[in-house]
């Protein structure tokens, strides 16, 4: 079996304070995203970023939120359902 595998890095589920700072603290912690020991990772995010972050991202995306939701998600969710269209195998998201 067949298939194509599309992935992306996410998206908060709002541009609000409260839907960033979840998001961030999940992409954040992860340690492909910053490569240092867990215990400095967690010092950073939790004990700097996210005192902070969250609030100034929440600003930054309502700046380019589309009604729909994500642009990340919609576009990621329309050219999923395009290729599927195309393709003679599965795709997912």
């Amino acid at each position: 079996l067949k298939g194509l595998l599309l992935v992306n890095l996410g998206s908060p589920d709002s541009p609000t304070k409260k839907d960033v700072k979840p998001y961030l603290a999940e992409f954040l912690m992860d340690s492909r995203v910053i490569d240092v020991p867990k215990a400095l990772r967690t010092l950073l995010v939790k004990g700097i970023i996210l005192q902070t972050r969250p609030k100034k991202s929440a600003k930054a995306y309502a700046k380019i939120w589309w009604e729909e939701g994500s642009p990340l998600v919609v576009i990621s969710e329309r050219f999923t359902k395009k290729l599927a269209a195309q393709l003679d195998m599965p795709v997912a998201l």
